[in-house]
């Protein structure tokens, strides 16, 4: 007669192995890709489980970076910047090297210092398609670009539109020196004011342009 094998059951925590980071459901973490030249993959944890033999697994929605999605790593996208996808997939939970934060746009931009283990995500994106969710956000200079946090850029005192330093004809070593900046539309308005720039604040991430994989 067959024996019939344990069941599986949901566990609340895993503490990562050769470490006392613990992680649940809802934590973001660090995957050991299998290929080793490879930066770790990026994960959400959705469950945590264990079968009868204590072996560990977890559920994982996969973040992919710029360059693993269908129209690759463009200008605007950031260093730490990863697509929140809606490929899912089951993992040994001994896979798992760290954990690691996914912040939102809005609140990545607002960090003092970036960490390692600091990315953001303002895209959800579809692995099968290559679409993305939202498909535009708010777009900035003469190059109509979104917002890429890497990037220095100077704001207008006029329009309050945001320029990249190339783009207006300067470098970012002069534009750390400029004390204020007007763009060329609005400084022919205002002849007697010369090129702020404001470190303080950073565009907004809201609405307009479209970004354009795979996993193991």
């Amino acid at each position: 007669m067959a024996k019939t094998r344990p069941g599986k059951r949901d566990i609340d925590s895993y503490t990562i192995r050769g470490t006392n980071k613990v992680v649940r459901a809802g934590d973001c973490v660090l995957m050991r890709p299998s290929d080793t030249g490879k930066p770790p993959y990026v994960a959400r944890i959705e469950k945590i489980e264990m079968d009868g033999r204590n072996n560990v697994k977890v559920r994982v929605r996969w973040y992919y970076r710029p360059e693993e999605s269908i129209g690759g790593r463009r200008q605007f996208h950031g260093a730490k910047e990863l697509f929140l996808s809606d490929h899912y997939d089951v993992q040994s939970a001994h896979t798992i090297e760290g954990k690691c934060t996914v912040h939102s746009f809005k609140n990545y931009t607002k960090l003092e210092n970036v960490g390692a283990e600091d990315y953001y995500c303002r895209f959800e994106y579809k692995a099968a398609t290559g679409g993305f969710t939202p498909d535009r956000v708010a777009v900035y200079c003469k190059c109509e670009m979104p917002y890429n946090p890497d990037d220095l850029m100077v704001q207008c005192e006029g329009c309050k539109d945001w320029y990249h330093p190339a783009c207006v004809g300067t470098t970012i070593e002069e534009a750390k020196k400029l004390d204020r900046f007007v763009c060329s539309e609005c400084s022919s308005d205002e002849d007697g004011k010369k090129p702020q720039i404001t470190f303080s604040a950073s565009p907004a991430a809201d609405a307009k342009v479209e970004p354009k994989r795979r996993r193991r």
